[in-house]
C-alpha cells in the first residue's frame, strides 16, 4: 500500500484491484509457512466483506484457514473474528465443525458483533457506527440476534438432535413436510471433532464483557492502556467466579497488541509511523482509539507516540518491546498475547523481519522475565 499516512488520500478514496487481492493471499500463505516454521502458536484472520480499499480482504477465515493449514505443519489458524449476524448460525456451525475434522483441530474458534455498516447492512444485520441515538438501538439489535445466533451454534454443535425457537430464529421452521411426517428437530452433519470448542470474542464495552465471562468464553482485551486494562481484565475474572468458573492469572483472557520492533527506537518509530497513521485513519470514524487516552472524543485520532506511551501499541526497540510486553505479563499474568504486526503498507520482507525479530529475540527474552 503505497502512501500510507496521516495525509491523503482518504481511506474510502483507495482502490485494490482484484489481483492485489490474489498477491494479499499469496503474502498471507507465505508469511503463514513463515509463521509455522518460527514456532508461532496461532496465525489469526479478521472477516471483512466489500473492502475494496484493501485493508481486510478475507471474506471467509473458515475457508482460509482450512487452506492454511494444508501447506502448514503444525500452525494454527484462528478467527478474529468472524462476524456471526452477518452468517446464518447453522451454516457457520457447520462450516466450522467441518474445518475442525479436516484439519483435526487446527483451528480456533472466534467471533464478534461486527462494526462496518456497509458489510452488515448488505448481509443482512446491522452495527453500531458512531456515538448516537440510532447507533445505540443498531447495537441493541445487533446484539439481539448475535446472542441468539451463538446459542443456535452452541446447541447445534452439543447436541444429536436440536431445536430452537427465539425472537430471531426458530429452528427447525414450524411445519416442514419430510416424508409423510413434520420435522420437530434438527441434527447438524458434521459436528466437531472436538467435545469442547474454545470460543473466543473482543470485549469492548461492560455488556460484552458480561455476556462472555458468564459463557465461559476466552476474552480478548485490545487498544487501551495498562490501567484501563488491567481493571476489565479483573472484573472479568470476578464476574467468571460469579458464574461458578474461578480463574488463574491469565486464565480465559488474551491482549492483544499491535507491534512493530527495529534495532533502535528511532528506527522503529520511522517504519511505524505512517502505518500507523494509516491504521489510525482508517479506524477511528469507528471509535476504535477512544480509549487510548483519559476523556477522549469517539473518533480520537492517536499519534505513534500516544499509541506507546501507555502500552496500548508495542513499539521500539527489541528492549523496549520486551519490556511493553513484560510489564503487562507482570501486571496482568498474560498466558496469551496476539501480536498485530501487520501494520498498512509494509511489504512482505518487512514483515518478513517482523516475525523474525519478534520470534527470535522478543520471546526468548520475555521468556526469561
Amino acid at each position: 500500500m503505497d502512501g500510507v499516512g496521516a495525509g491523503p488520500p482518504d481511506p474510502t478514496d483507495r482502490r485494490v484491484s482484484n489481483q492485489d487481492v490474489i498477491d494479499c493471499y499469496a503474502n498471507l500463505s507465505h508469511w503463514a509457512i513463515l509463521a509455522d516454521e518460527l514456532n508461532f502458536n496461532t496465525m489469526w484472520l479478521t472477516e471483512h466483506h466489500f473492502q475494496y480499499e484493501g485493508y481486510e480482504v478475507t471474506p471467509n477465515l473458515i475457508l482460509m484457514g482450512v487452506y492454511l493449514a494444508g501447506i502448514t505443519k503444525k500452525l494454527k489458524f484462528g478467527q478474529m473474528f468472524n462476524v456471526v449476524p452477518q452468517w446464518h448460525p447453522l451454516r457457520i456451525a457447520e462450516d466450522f465443525a467441518m474445518a475442525d475434522i479436516l484439519t483435526n483441530g487446527r483451528l480456533e474458534f472466534g467471533v464478534g458483533r461486527g462494526t462496518v455498516p456497509r458489510e452488515a447492512q448488505t448481509l443482512g444485520t446491522v452495527v453500531a457506527s458512531g456515538d448516537n441515538a440510532m447507533s445505540r438501538e443498531a447495537d441493541r439489535i445487533n446484539r439481539e440476534v448475535f446472542e441468539e445466533a451463538m446459542q443456535v451454534i452452541r446447541l447445534a454443535w452439543k447436541n444429536e438432535r436440536f431445536n430452537f425457537s427465539g425472537k430471531h430464529f426458530t429452528f427447525p421452521p414450524t411445519g416442514i413436510p419430510d416424508r409423510g411426517a413434520t420435522v420437530t428437530d434438527l441434527t447438524l452433519v458434521p459436528r466437531p471433532k472436538s467435545d469442547s470448542i474454545d470460543i473466543y470474542q473482543p470485549v469492548g464495552s461492560p455488556a460484552t464483557l458480561e455476556y462472555v465471562a458468564t459463557n465461559g468464553f476466552t476474552g480478548v482485551f485490545a487498544m487501551a492502556p495498562y490501567s484501563v486494562i488491567e481493571a476489565s481484565w479483573n472484573k472479568f475474572a470476578e464476574v467468571s467466579e460469579l458464574n461458578g468458573n474461578k480463574l488463574g492469572p491469565g486464565d480465559k483472557r488474551c491482549l492483544q497488541l499491535p507491534i512493530h520492533v527495529a534495532r533502535t527506537t528511532k528506527v522503529a518509530l520511522e517504519q511505524a509511523r505512517g502505518p500507523h497513521d494509516e491504521f489510525v485513519k482508517f479506524l477511528s470514524p469507528y471509535g476504535r482509539f477512544a480509549r487510548i487516552v483519559p476523556d477522549a472524543p469517539f473518533n480520537f485520532k492517536p499519534s505513534v507516540e500516544q499509541s506507546r506511551a501507555n502500552g496500548a501499541m508495542a513499539i521500539g526497540s527489541v528492549d523496549e518491546v520486551v519490556d511493553i510486553l513484560g510489564k503487562w505479563n507482570e501486571l496482568l499474568g498474560v498466558k496469551h498475547f496476539v501480536l498485530f504486526p501487520d501494520l498498512p503498507g509494509l511489504n512482505r520482507e518487512q514483515l518478513d523481519d517482523q516475525l523474525q525479530l519478534i520470534a527470535t529475540e522478543v520471546i526468548p527474552q520475555l521468556e526469561k522475565k
